[in-house]
């Protein structure tokens, strides 16, 4: 049985914004005027400078408080993981999971998959390319879930301003994290999933 054939022995590129499949001699796509490229360019550079830079944005974004607490004249100011230590001990354990879930779980996750993903495809590394190929598809599906922090800080924030009584305002740190998420979303999207697959295709 033959292989079926590439989108470049047909002439076809695909563009990245929309979907659209044009041909090879087309610079802009037709239905949405994006630039198409045979590839995402820079893609492995791209996704290291974005990588690194949401790990830089990673440090202040735990160390800085990500929201302040007012509660009958007395305040303290929490960050991710005295927040959720706070809503455990309070016995919001549901807030607490969800919170970690979604501030340290879910981009350590990704910080690893995509270092993984670059390191093994700059080292033209046969191992478990199909494995890594749903890494990526992985990652790219729980990187929209990863505002899911910064949402829970702001719906609570608004179920507890009971004036006087209580009060919670968002701080600095929140703003890092979402900076975060957007950078790791960003180096997703960078990203190539082909260049996992290039060493099998230049090697037959």
């Amino acid at each position: 049985m033959s292989a079926p054939p590439y989108a470049r022995d047909l002439q076809l590129m695909l563009c990245h914004t929309c979907g659209q499949v044009c041909a090879q001699d087309v610079h802009h796509c037709p239905r949405c005027d994006g630039a198409v490229h045979r590839r995402k360019p820079n893609s492995l550079t791209r996704t290291w400078a974005f990588l690194l830079a949401s790990l830089i944005f990673y440090i202040p974004a735990n160390l800085l408080p990500v929201m302040y607490t007012s509660m009958f004249g007395s305040g303290s100011e929490n960050t991710i993981l005295s927040g959720v230590y706070e809503f455990w001990s309070h016995g919001s354990w549901d807030i607490a999971l969800l919170i970690f879930i979604a501030s340290v779980v879910v981009p350590c996750i990704k910080f690893f998959v995509l270092a993984t993903l670059l390191i093994s495809c700059q080292r033209r590394s046969h191992w478990a390319m199909r494995e890594r190929a749903r890494l990526y598809r992985f990652i790219e599906v729980i990187g929209y879930w990863s505002m899911l922090d910064v949402i829970v800080v702001a719906l609570v924030a608004a179920l507890v301003q009971f004036r006087a009584l209580s009060s919670i305002e968002p701080r600095m740190g929140i703003l890092f994290f979402g900076l975060v998420v957007v950078l790791t979303m960003l180096a997703a999207m960078s990203f190539d999933p082909r260049l996992i697959w290039d060493v099998e295709v230049k090697d037959v």
